[in-house]
């Protein structure tokens, strides 16, 4: 079943978040245009899939269907699904490691309320998969250059000042660090 490889919902999500509200006419054949070209699958089976990803999608509050003035039907994100957008845009970051290592850390501080928790979880759990190493809960390392990434979280996920980015020459007993990272020579 390739077809389940792909992230369809992703694909409404993004097709949804890119035009704006989109006519309901509009979004099942340019989703469906994608989904074709990533899949061998029938036209009926795709399509077939398609609409019951978007009904999913519905049912679970990430869009919603609205009409305009003039009686036609819309689909727009919602907070939720722009949320959920988020995670997948996420999830699509890397970091390029260089050749030669600079010697310096960089560290990322955090103090994000209680009232923001997932937030904060998603932020955490982010810093994990990216290689980052926790120092304490809310202060984490990594020893290549990564502004322009921790930029991009602070803005996708709408932290601002409550993350802050440093560039540090030492850290107190880092040859635990320098381990982890294979940076011992």
């Amino acid at each position: 079943m390739e077809i389940k490889q792909i992230p369809i919902q992703k694909i409404i999500l993004t097709t949804i978040a890119t035009a704006g509200l989109l006519s309901v006419a509009l979004l099942a054949p340019n989703a469906l245009q994608i989904i074709k070209q990533l899949s061998g699958r029938k036209d009926f089976r795709r399509k077939k899939y398609l609409d019951n990803s978007i009904g999913k999608l519905l049912k679970e509050g990430y869009i919603r269907f609205d009409t305009n003035d003039n009686g036609k039907k819309f689909v727009k994100l919602t907070e939720k699904g722009e949320v959920k957008l988020t995670k997948y845009k996420i999830g699509d970051l890397k970091i390029k490691e260089p050749k030669k290592w600079d010697k310096k850390w960089r560290v990322i501080i955090f103090d994000i309320k209680e009232k923001r928790r997932e937030v904060r979880n998603i932020l955490r759990s982010t810093l994990s998969r990216l290689g980052f190493v926790k120092l304490q809960n809310s202060v984490w390392v990594f020893p290549y250059e990564c502004e322009e990434l921790v930029i991009m979280l602070k803005s996708n996920l709408f932290l601002g000042k409550d993350v802050l980015y440093m560039t540090v020459e030492k850290i107190e007993n880092d040859k635990w660090l320098k381990e982890i990272f294979g940076l011992t020579k």
